[in-house]
């Protein structure tokens, strides 16, 4: 999917807000590059909506979608002076009915690359690493056998 401008970013809120919500969306929604560990948050003190603009990026149309539902269910229940933290029961069931997701899938390009791989001579069990280990110090924690280098990328 691509990055919306400002203007299709809040037409899409408000459709979707209609849609599973049958209500408006009066207030702001922006990117917000600073967000790495999560796909959006809502700011109930400025009544703000914040989305990770690397998720529009690279996920889906699907998973943008469903991050955008998440951020609704805490605007609509702040606006109704309702729980709306994750915690509260009133967030869940809003999110059961609404089809939102309760979590949203890690970025690809954050995901962890295993760059070392090693390989017990004993019993060949495989172990990745992202971090380089002296074989000659460490031996396989199933059978204490020697381990061997496989690839290092």
């Amino acid at each position: 999917m691509k990055l919306l401008s400002e203007k299709e970013l809040y037409e899409l809120v408000n459709e979707l807000s209609l849609k599973h919500f049958h209500k408006l969306f009066n207030d702001r929604i922006r990117y917000n590059n600073r967000l790495r560990t999560t796909g959006g948050r809502y700011v109930p003190s400025k009544r703000v909506i914040e989305l990770n603009p690397k998720y529009s990026m690279e996920m889906r149309e699907k998973e943008v979608i469903g991050i955008i539902k998440h951020e609704l269910c805490h605007y609509h229940l702040h606006i109704e002076g309702k729980g709306y933290k994750h915690g509260d029961r009133d967030f869940k069931n809003l999110l059961k009915i609404t089809g939102s997701p309760r979590h949203c899938q890690p970025l690809p390009s954050t995901l962890r690359q295993n760059k070392h791989i090693y390989i017990c001579n004993n019993c060949s069990r495989i172990y990745k690493r992202t971090r380089r280990i002296d074989v000659n110090k460490y031996r396989c924690g199933k059978c204490k056998g020697k381990l061997v280098v496989k690839r290092t990328s």
